[in-house]
């Protein structure tokens, strides 16, 4: 068995406590040695979770961390990865590693050329969209021009528009507009609510042009990720068929086949193995398979216990980056143009930039 991946983390927030969740459910090979927090109030909100707390920098490298996850505020963000990579460490930075176009050319001005510093996007591990990737590397759709995201919001869809589409550092041209309208929204990050008065939330949408017949496109509405009566939905479009959720239509033969993405998922009526996420198939072949089973863990844990690991054996050598730098830059810089495009109501084009 390879050794556990070492993290340490900088930051108390919210956002810390996903990583420490996974690393408790998964001690073999996920091994929190150390929490960074500034004052007493900041070292008790992770005073349950069984990690050494620690108030100096030097005191947490002394743990020997793989690697230092920054889970800080935008603002400090770019400062303290700067002060890691000073100091050799390889880096994990939430999202996004700062926060605005000037902000993003400036770190990688700072550390672009380290190769010390990867981005905490998890989406792309997530079991479902992992399953749709499989089946679009696949050549079951053909050639992918059009990709749909209505899910999550701004350098999260743009991470997924990019992949799906294999766009790479390609320039785009971004069209974006915003409506509001009233929305029942009875779950919050706060939990639910007896209040179930319509609110007044708005919706994004936006098109992604990447040229050579790539398109996104993006649509989000407020409180999403929460929202318990949206959808979620993403669609490929291929040359040779289009995949929908889950659902695959393509033209073979002279006929159109229809075939699904199916999960095993145990825990079920009378299995008693537990409750996870075992696999996904597509015709007849394993697409995807999830490498944490046992632990129970939701699926959006499981991307972020594989993003721990992957992070893990690049800090030692053994393994790609999982999520560089230089595409959370670009995903980032194409979040900020749908948010410009939005409040200006004109297009806005994203060219290649200093990390591409």
């Amino acid at each position: 068995m390879t050794e556990p991946a070492r993290f340490a983390i900088i930051g108390t927030g919210w956002r810390s406590e996903f990583f420490l969740r996974v690393a408790a459910a998964a001690p073999a090979r996920l091994q929190a040695v150390g929490v960074l927090a500034r004052s007493d109030a900041s070292a008790a909100r992770v005073a349950g979770w069984d990690v050494p707390v620690h108030r100096s920098l030097d005191d947490l490298l002394a743990a020997r961390p793989d690697f230092v996850i920054a889970s800080v505020s935008w603002p400090a963000m770019p400062g303290v990865i700067a002060e890691l990579v000073q100091r050799g460490v390889h880096v994990l930075a939430e999202t996004p590693p700062a926060p605005d176009a000037e902000g993003l050319r400036k770190l990688w001005h700072d550390v672009g050329a380290s190769h010390l510093v990867q981005v905490a996007e998890q989406y792309m591990l997530m079991p479902g969209h992992a399953a749709r990737l499989a089946v679009a590397r696949s050549g079951a759709l053909g050639t992918i021009g059009g990709v749909q995201v209505s899910s999550t919001h701004l350098y999260h869809a743009t991470s997924m528009i990019r992949t799906f589409l294999d766009a790479g550092m390609s320039g785009a041209t971004v069209s974006a507009r915003t409506f509001t309208a009233p929305l029942v929204d009875p779950l919050t990050p706060a939990g639910w609510s007896d209040d179930l008065a319509p609110k007044e939330r708005t919706t994004t949408l936006a098109t992604l042009d990447f040229g050579d017949g790539r398109m996104g496109l993006y649509d989000f509405v407020d409180n999403q990720w929460w929202n318990p009566i949206l959808s979620r939905r993403i669609v490929l479009r291929g040359s040779h068929g289009e995949l929908v959720d889950d659902t695959v239509r393509r033209f073979e033969n002279g006929e159109v086949i229809t075939s699904p993405i199916t999960y095993r998922r145990s825990g079920v009526d009378l299995n008693l193995e537990g409750n996870d996420v075992v696999s996904a198939a597509f015709e007849g072949r394993i697409v995807y398979r999830n490498p944490w089973v046992g632990t129970r863990l939701s699926e959006d844990d499981i991307a972020v216990a594989s993003l721990l690991q992957l992070t893990g054996e690049w800090a030692r050598g053994d393994g790609p980056e999982p999520y560089p730098l230089a595409d959370a830059c670009q995903d980032h810089l194409l979040g900020l143009a749908i948010g410009e495009s939005a409040r200006t109501g004109a297009d806005v084009r994203v060219e290649r930039d200093v990390w591409s």
